[in-house]
């Protein structure tokens, strides 16, 4: 049985669209008939047509799940399968419970697989756009050992914790966007309009004018008449600057220079190894061979460097060497890290050893991001001050200037 989408009219003329289940296309068409339902068009899901990016995957007809999505995808699938339900069963339930056609017409077309007969990791494989190669590669090792529900519980918890490290920093991140956002706002509106009006008034008498307000003129002067060619230039630089991104020797430099900037290179560098070190200790406590899982954990680094560290730490462990060394020789990782690796290689606890290295990194990361944000936030609020204090002392100056003179 496989899932289709159709497009139907109803007995009033009105379009509908929806999900349903059958064998052929026929039943399907005779289905919507016994509804009361003039078919239009009937689709199997069937999304293998993918196009995948670094960060992220993406299907055509918008078969991606965001973060949220898949965290609750795998919850929900995790509960069910624990509790004893059968695994098509399961992603029926699921499908059930989900408000999202998106994640309904994914399920479906998972559970129309499964119902074939296939495997849940090969089901998953034809919908890479909504799950990505960590977790098809983890379900297939927790499928050849009999261990599906700790596995599915194992990655629920890890999609979890994604989303909740990611909603922490997009936190942490708004209200200084914001404030930075008015900021800018507040002092380009005072340069443009609102001191030339102000200044006006005194080129009109012919008062000499103290150097900080002409300075101050000379400012908004060039912001009126270049103000707008900066902007474009700002938004073509940076179109430019992504679209070179694209050629690896530059994404490379750039990639290196961040890890060496003294606070943002830490934090690159820390993001990077927790998502790895998670990924990994995922996958080989689920039984994923080291270097298979290696493979597959090193598509969730975005710096470039510390991917080909990753690969080539692979290669030495292929060779026989440890994987604390092979990923120390690199230099990228931090060395609590690296220690905590040497430690799970001798004690024979890996996979503990990688969980709470990946742990330390968060925590880490988390613990800087806040301190930050908490110095950012005062700064810019000092910054904005003094230059609205100069903008209001140029403004004045001339107007003590010309009391004295009355005097």
């Amino acid at each position: 049985m496989s899932a289709y989408e159709y497009s139907a009219l109803d007995a009033k003329g009105r379009q509908v669209k929806g999900l349903i289940e059958g064998d052929t296309q026929r039943q399907v068409r005779q289905s919507l008939r016994e509804r009361g339902l003039t078919p239009l068009e009937i689709r199997e899901v069937a999304e293998k047509t993918i196009r995948a990016a670094a960060s992220g995957f993406s299907m055509n007809r918008g078969g991606s799940f965001n973060s949220t999505e898949l965290s609750l995808f795998t919850r929900q699938l995790a509960t069910l399968i624990r509790s004893g339900l059968p695994l098509d069963e399961g992603l029926a339930a699921v499908s059930q419970q989900s408000e999202s056609k998106r994640v309904q017409r994914v399920t479906l077309g998972v559970r129309s697989r499964v119902t074939e007969g296939n495997s849940l990791a090969k089901a998953l494989g034809d919908f890479p756009g909504a799950f990505p190669p960590l977790f098809r590669a983890t379900i297939e090792a927790g499928e050849s050992a009999g261990k599906l529900d700790s596995v599915l519980e194992r990655l629920a918890d890890y999609a979890e914790r994604s989303q909740a490290i990611k909603s922490k920093v997009m936190l942490a991140t708004f209200y200084p966007a914001i404030l930075t956002f008015v900021a800018i706002g507040v002092i380009a509106l005072l340069m443009s309009y609102v001191v030339p009006k102000v200044v006006g008034v005194f080129d009109s008498i012919g008062a000499d004018l103290p150097p900080l307000t002409k300075g101050l003129i000379a400012t908004s002067e060039f912001l009126q008449a270049y103000g707008l060619m900066m902007f474009v230039a700002l938004v073509l630089g940076f179109f430019v600057f992504k679209r070179a991104l694209k050629n690896d020797g530059f994404r490379r430099k750039y990639h290196l220079w961040v890890l060496r900037l003294p606070l943002i290179g830490r934090l690159v560098r820390g993001a990077n190894t927790g998502r790895f070190m998670r990924t990994l200790g995922i996958l080989f406590g689920s039984g994923v061979p080291i270097l298979d899982a290696m493979r597959i954990g090193s598509q969730v680094v975005e710096n470039l460097p510390m991917k080909e560290a990753i690969d080539a730490a692979a290669k030495r462990v292929r060779e026989g060497a440890s994987l604390n060394k092979s990923l120390a020789e690199s230099r990228l990782f931090p060395p609590i890290t690296m220690h905590l690796i040497g430690s799970g290689e001798a004690s024979g606890k890996l996979d503990e050893m990688l969980d709470r290295a990946a742990e330390n990194q968060e925590r880490e990361l988390e613990t800087l991001i806040a301190a930050l944000m908490s110095l950012f936030e005062p700064i810019l609020i000092l910054t904005m001050g003094s230059v609205v204090l100069l903008i209001v002392l140029a403004i004045l100056l001339p107007i003590f200037n010309l009391n004295q003179l009355v005097q």
